[in-house]
């Protein structure tokens, strides 16, 4: 029997990059994604990747599912008070992990999955070892396995582009955080 794996997405394109290498899990996927600056743009990315999701399953025979957590920004605004200047990379995106992965692995021991984990570690602009030792630490707090990766490895980062092209996937230009654009 698979491992119950709840997989936080960020978007569609990243999601893409990455699920092909999680072939052994019964995938759930997790949007939660606060930093997201506007409501538009966070339905905007969800409904991509429910699109994506749709399309995979019906292709693979899969039973996907996203759980959607309804859009809050006010958490993370609050948060990263005083940081908007930061470059990407810092203490701000830190903030931003801790956030999300928090939320997941709370969600995920909350609601019987055996291990969590995220796509963030797909792009090439966000450090997969700060993620993983956030992912880690959060795992030991709610006392549930985190799966540690680097999927922007074996080409994840550019199969997510691939997957763009190939089914459409609407594909933003920035993180979703407003200081970032």
């Amino acid at each position: 029997m698979k491992k119950k794996l709840l997989l936080h997405s960020c978007c569609a394109p990243c999601t893409s990059g990455v699920l092909w290498q999680l072939n052994d899990y019964d995938i759930t996927l997790l949007f939660y994604n606060p930093n997201i600056d506007t409501l538009q743009e966070y339905n905007k990315r969800l409904d991509a990747l429910k699109d994506y999701i749709s399309k995979v399953n019906l292709e693979n025979n899969t039973n996907i599912s996203i759980v959607a957590i309804p859009y809050t920004h006010d958490e993370f605004s609050t948060k990263i008070k005083g940081m908007e200047d930061e470059k990407e990379g810092g203490n701000r995106c830190k903030i931003c992990f801790s956030l999300r992965l928090d939320y997941a692995g709370k969600y995920a021991k909350d609601n019987g999955f055996d291990i969590f984990a995220t796509t963030l570690t797909v792009s090439p602009h966000k450090n997969f070892e700060i993620i993983n030792t956030i992912g880690l630490s959060v795992g030991k707090k709610y006392d549930i396995e985190y799966l540690e990766s680097n999927f922007k490895k074996n080409n994840g980062y550019l199969l997510s582009i691939q997957n763009s092209k190939k089914y459409g996937i609407y594909r933003q230009n920035y993180c979703g955080c407003n200081p970032n654009l």
